[in-house]
């Protein structure tokens, strides 16, 4: 390990970087496994919007598309399969992190079908049958963390199953996260069940929050209505907004409540910083890494920002400076009239969008690669 890569001093300040992103190229050609080796890099996330790309692009799917294809499976099931291969091979490279690190990190995560982000039941059912298949301990289930998501959170931690908690964008829901896990491994103790086999994270995510609170920045700019302010706000609703999950985090952690778990074998549920590509050329290639490294966290990078950080990186603990600085931003927000509940609301119900349409789409790319082939 070359402990002059950022990547590397990362984990030696109490966070965890995992990668988001996984095609069947990386698990094939040794790329994955180099990634392990030479930068440290703990887990994986996966996402439909990630899977539309791989298997649109990579045409180390096609054989197993076309072979399928002649037996007539179903595009639900096709798709199915393909995802499940891909997880299992990359659960079983990670597998070897998962055990070093006494069920840390080592986690590759799989999201159930985007469709079903508002139906309870459903997401437990296909969670479970998930679980079942893939029968290793070092992974996870991504249910988004809606109401309705919640609920499936809650079933599923409390039957032992590991969940990832995805798409929260604000403050006021991660803290519904919290308690959520915590009820979960509630009932897990009273039924004498053991706490320490259960993992989970909560998947804060971050460039998104900007793209639509700068988009109104630059409205009050236009109408040149308080434009020092705004401008000198953009970019940084993101960060403010999760140096105060991270501040619930720490709040939560520290109470009787979750002492008492923590006793008992429970280990906390890492914030997940997620959506971390930068998406505003003007800002920098790692503007959502450098401000939020803090212990017991994990960072999810795409390839790109990955490379960014272990080319220019420069480790160390930000979160307190972040969290300083977070109330006066949200407070300058809201002088401004940004209402940040509402946008919370809306990132969240286009944040199911934005997986809902490329699973349609990598079903009907699957269709014509079937029939093509």
């Amino acid at each position: 390990m070359d402990h002059n890569n950022p990547l590397n001093r990362l984990n030696s300040l109490g966070q965890s970087i995992w990668l988001d992103f996984i095609d069947r190229s990386i698990l094939s050609d040794g790329t994955l496994a180099r990634l392990l080796q030479d930068d440290d890099l703990a887990g994986l996330t996966s996402n439909p919007a990630i899977f539309e790309k791989a298997i649109s692009n990579d045409t180390a799917y096609t054989g197993d598309i076309a072979r399928q294809g002649r037996t007539g499976t179903e595009l639900e099931a096709l798709y199915t399969s393909l995802v499940l291969e891909d997880i299992s091979r990359a659960a079983d490279l990670f597998l070897p992190v998962y055990e070093r690190t006494a069920g840390r990190d080592g986690y590759v995560s799989i999201e159930v079908s985007p469709l079903l982000a508002r139906d309870s039941e459903a997401s437990v059912q296909e969670a479970r049958k998930i679980w079942e298949y893939l029968r290793r301990p070092n992974i996870m289930i991504k249910i988004p963390g809606t109401q309705e998501g919640l609920a499936a959170v809650r079933t599923l931690l409390a039957e032992g199953i590991n969940v990832n908690v995805t798409l929260l964008f604000s403050v006021e829901r991660y803290a519904r996260v919290l308690e959520t896990y915590q009820e979960a491994l509630e009932e897990r103790l009273s039924r004498g069940l053991p706490l320490d086999s259960v993992a989970s994270v909560a998947s804060f995510f971050l460039s998104r929050i900007d793209v639509k609170v700068d988009a109104l920045l630059d409205r009050i700019v236009a109408d040149h209505r308080q434009v020092k302010t705004a401008r000198g706000l953009r970019g940084r609703a993101a960060i403010a907004s999760a140096a105060l999950a991270y501040r619930q985090f720490q709040s939560v952690t520290q109470n009787q409540r979750w002492q008492a778990l923590a006793r008992a074998g429970a280990r906390v549920q890492r914030l997940l910083w997620a959506s971390t590509g930068t998406k505003d050329p003007a800002y920098s290639d790692i503007k959502y890494v450098e401000p939020l490294i803090a212990v017991d966290t994990v960072n999810t990078l795409p390839r790109d920002t990955l490379n960014a950080y272990r080319d220019h990186g420069q480790p160390a603990l930000r979160i307190e400076q972040s969290m300083t600085d977070a109330d006066e931003v949200m407070a300058q927000l809201a002088g401004l009239g940004v209402e940040m509940p509402a946008l919370m609301q809306a990132l969240e119900e286009e944040g199911i969008r934005k997986f809902v349409e490329p699973y349609q789409a990598i079903l009907a790319t699957l269709d014509r690669l079937r029939q093509a082939g």
